[in-house]
């Protein structure tokens, strides 16, 4: 019997969808978790390390950055399988968390970054490749969007009790729960059926070993064949997509705590309605993405997200239009960022571990720009020069989805 990622192939499908997508949303709260906890409070945990909001943001592009050895991992899991490397993610968040909670500069901060970026990188693009890899295309987008149910719950519940935690017992405390958590989650993950990966991709792979020249083997990586067009355009309209959020993503909670005076407590309160924008996005893609098509989805979402872009600079007002703003931006983007992952999931099914990651890669280098940009914008031109770098975003984002990407798989 044939063995792919330590357990024979009969096994695969001994898996209830209740079991798979649970302990999947379980996985990746704590992770998004990790991801999401200094957005509204990167002004508490930034004088903790000694620095400030722009120097934070500079540490986030970095971890942002480490999405760039993503593909690495997508060849790792096509020889190897994605399990396996799901768990590697896990594993690499959890030093990360450590040693940032541990952290007493700047520097020793940068270092869990780095490991948490990798981690990041490593998880998220093959736990979409994992699951794509079960699910028929006809329910992917219910599957996946229902996965992405946790980047909402990150903020309904994980950044909500991280205002708390953060209020009784200070910064670090957070970072040590959420580390122990995602052990937790990498040993659950050991008992996950395996998952065939694309045997083709692995005789690609060989193949590409064995070329002498550099160039030529950089260049069969990136071959994606005829759908190679529509396959990085629609990575690069989801970094772009991603850049534009992730602006606002890391410098609201500078913002609204500066601007309006906002204890952690107050701004885990806000969290977690932004969870509920999160949470109706998701959820709309879980139950309509599949019916109305993926492609038109991200179209959707990007207009919606680029709408509120261009409200928000009127919106900052006070508290709650602020939020309202923000969250009309948000939840459209979580709409399109989610439909975006079963529609590229499709583009190249046999090199889907390597689309998967090089997304991931694309869509965090936007996130690293948008790490050095966000809070630098805000501090020099307020609320609408951060605003404005996140509308050419989407409107670029806009028309690469209307002129080049197509849907295959429908």
């Amino acid at each position: 019997m044939a063995i792919i990622d330590e357990q024979p192939v009969a096994q695969q499908d001994e898996i209830s969808f209740q079991r798979l997508i649970g302990t999947s949303i379980v996985a990746k709260l704590l992770v998004d978790t990790g991801t999401q906890i200094f957005s509204p409070f990167l002004s508490i945990i930034a004088p903790g390390l000694g620095t400030n909001v722009v120097t934070m943001g500079r540490l986030l592009g970095l971890r942002s950055a480490m999405g760039l050895f993503a593909p690495y991992f997508g060849v790792y899991a096509d020889r190897h399988g994605y399990r396996r490397t799901i768990r590697l993610g896990l594993l690499l968040n959890v030093i990360g968390m450590f040693v940032i909670g541990a952290s007493t500069n700047v520097s020793l901060a940068a270092v869990g970054m780095v490991a948490t970026g990798l981690g990041i990188a490593c998880f998220v693009p093959n736990l979409h490749a994992y699951l794509s890899a079960r699910l028929p295309y006809s329910l992917r987008a219910r599957g996946l969007g229902m996965v992405e149910y946790s980047w909402a719950l990150t903020g309904i519940i994980g950044l909500y009790a991280v205002g708390l935690v953060i209020e009784v017992s200070g910064w670090r405390m957070p970072f040590f729960i959420l580390g122990v958590g995602m052990l937790i989650m990498w040993y659950v993950f050991g008992f996950m059926p395996a998952t065939r990966t694309g045997a083709p991709e692995r005789a690609a792979i060989s193949s590409e070993i064995e070329r002498p020249a550099l160039g030529r083997r950089i260049r069969a990586f990136l071959h994606l064949g005829v759908h190679a067009r529509s396959t990085y355009s629609v990575i690069v309209a989801g970094a772009l997509n991603y850049f534009a959020a992730m602006q606002i993503m890391i410098t609201y909670g500078a913002w609204l705590g500066t601007e309006y005076m906002l204890t952690p407590k107050q701004l885990g309160m806000i969290a977690l309605v932004f969870g509920f924008f999160d949470l109706a996005a998701s959820v709309s893609v879980s139950i309509f993405t599949d019916q109305i098509g993926k492609k038109r989805s991200v179209i959707i979402g990007t207009v919606g997200a680029l709408l509120g872009y261009i409200m928000m600079p009127f919106f900052n007002t006070g508290v709650v239009p602020a939020i309202i703003g923000i969250g009309i931006a948000r939840g459209f983007f979580e709409f399109a960022i989610v439909s975006n992952f079963p529609l590229l999931s499709e583009q190249v099914p046999e090199q889907r571990g390597k689309v998967m990651t090089l997304g991931t890669a694309i869509g965090l280098l936007g996130a690293m720009v948008a790490g050095f940009s966000g809070p630098w914008l805000y501090t020099q031109y307020g609320v609408a020069g951060m605003a404005a770098a996140s509308i050419l975003a989407s409107l670029l984002a806009l028309i690469i989805l209307l002129t080049m990407v197509q849907e295959y798989g429908a």
